[in-house]
């Protein structure tokens, strides 16, 4: 897979952050560096250059990061963070203005030996602009990456328009569009859980797996990101890109290695294989919803459009259940039930792989199949129920859980996922990232979701915040005979 090591050091890089006042910047990145710095990967002959338009100098934006690392790193040694500070620089530019002042940005790097990567932690739209500028300006090398956070686009045409505009100016093997989710352990450990284990290969298929439930669970809601989030919604913000990216690990055929191209070419396949959904009849495998007043954390918080303080009600959805299906020899009539949301009760990510009931026979009127509960978040874990027999006389069966911690800290390891996408990038390993083609096959097949609920008048369904969302969603697994994990546990 070529993902770096938590021990391997990188070469002396130059990493250019546009946006580096935002939130991202100082919740994600700089603490993700330091962090990696502080593990002595990162020489201290390395520069971050921060980019913005707010008109700052080293001495400010330094403060600002110091502020950042003591709010988002637990243990940070001052000492260490003096050292890194001192590797950061800022200048203050409009990188999608190819008349703004470019001199102070292309004096600071002043080395074409070093790895440049410029982090575009800004709006999308403004990454064409900002490619064509860095190549016009002559900061483009041989050995420069360009990052691009998501969203990629808001749909298949932007997203198309992303892509050309900033292929103009990078090729493809230096374009790493990032996806944090394939950064953290838990999401990788699939890929080694499936074909390291072939008890498990075995079973990974229509004949053994019932359905699958991929859910990624917030109970925090705006946060201060009304603006963005509005123009968003949970469909784009979560579905698109981080719950399909990881359906398409757990359900990938086996690739033929690790490389790069041979990982994302199964993904792909996958995208392409996902049955299109019915767009006169989209409420049968989709459920949006949007969070009114309830209780969260045991605090009374206020409804979506109350945080908001819009004049007109939102019809952004703050919650999206849906049924995909994969229309391939191995899945193929298998439910994928994808969800995500906000003023949820529990923060949780987790994958759910539900195997089929037993067969009546030898233990009476057959068992409840087993459920392999993959968690990502929080407490990384690997959980397998078995049955074993009860202690006494005959054969009465009890659950006993074959389960694994995964530590992603431990032994110096990666704390966010953000660490070691951030020195891949370094490094040139875009395993996991995700390619052009990804990227499109994914919004080709949330597109039609989005213009579909264009044309409905109806709007979200409401759900009180604190709860697990509308009850139409539940009543969607219902019509299966499936049920979600907390209601199945119950």
């Amino acid at each position: 897979m070529s993902h770096i090591a938590a021990s391997e050091r990188v070469d002396t890089f130059d990493y250019v952050i546009f946006g580096a006042t935002g939130d991202l910047t100082m919740r994600k990145l700089l603490p993700a560096l330091y962090r990696r710095f502080a593990a002595g990967q990162v020489p201290d002959d390395a520069r971050i250059v921060g980019t913005a338009r707010s008109p700052l100098d080293d001495k400010a934006w330094r403060e600002r990061a110091r502020q950042a690392l003591g709010e988002h790193v637990n243990d940070a040694d001052s000492s260490v963070v003096d050292r890194f500070l001192a590797m950061l620089r800022y200048v203050s530019l409009n990188g999608a203005d190819a008349n703004a002042h470019w001199d102070g940005l292309r004096s600071l790097l002043d080395r074409d030996d070093r790895v440049r990567v410029f982090y575009l932690a800004t709006a999308p739209a403004l990454y064409g602009d900002i490619a064509r500028n860095l190549d016009a300006k002559g900061l483009r090398t041989e050995t420069s990456r360009i990052v691009l956070e998501k969203p990629i686009g808001t749909d298949l045409d932007t997203a198309r328009r992303v892509n050309e505009d900033v292929g103009r100016y990078f090729p493809e093997n230096s374009i790493f569009r990032i996806d944090h989710y394939l950064g953290k352990e838990a999401v990788q450990n699939i890929i080694a859980l499936r074909f390291a284990n072939p008890m498990l290969e075995r079973m990974w298929d229509r004949q053994s797996v019932d359905y699958v439930q991929v859910t990624a669970a917030e109970t925090v809601g705006l946060e201060g990101r009304g603006g963005y989030y509005d123009g968003s919604g949970a469909l784009r913000d979560m579905i698109q890109n981080h719950l399909l990216q990881v359906l398409t690990v757990v359900a990938m055929e086996r690739p033929v290695s690790l490389d790069a191209d041979a990982l994302r070419d199964e993904k792909v396949r996958v995208l392409a294989s996902l049955k299109p959904l019915d767009r006169d009849d989209l409420g049968a495998s989709v459920v949006r919803g949007q969070y009114v007043e309830g209780t969260s954390g045991g605090k009374a918080v206020p409804a979506y459009n109350d945080e908001l303080d819009g004049e007109a009600p939102s019809r952004t959805e703050t919650f999206v259940a849906l049924r995909a299906e994969i229309d391939n020899a191995r899945w193929r009539g298998v439910p994928f039930y994808l969800r995500s949301g906000k003023r949820l009760p529990r923060k949780l990510t987790e994958i759910v792989v539900q195997f089929r009931a037993t067969e009546p026979g030898l233990f009476g009127d057959g068992h409840p199949g087993s459920r392999l509960v993959i968690r990502v978040q929080p407490d990384a874990s690997v959980t397998l129920p078995l049955f074993v027999k009860h202690p006494g006389n005959g054969f009465a069966l009890e659950e006993a859980d074959a389960s694994s911690r995964l530590d992603p800290g431990a032994a110096g390891g990666f704390q966010d996922a953000y660490e070691g996408l951030l020195l891949d990038a370094v490094k040139g390993n875009p395993a996991l990232f995700v390619r052009k083609d990804e990227t499109e096959a994914a919004w080709a097949w949330v597109t039609p979701i989005l213009e579909a609920w264009q044309r409905d008048e109806g709007g979200p369904d409401a759900y009180e915040a604190g709860t697990w969302g509308p009850a139409s969603a539940r009543h969607m697994l219902q019509r299966e005979g499936h049920a979600w994990a907390e209601d199945a546990a119950a």
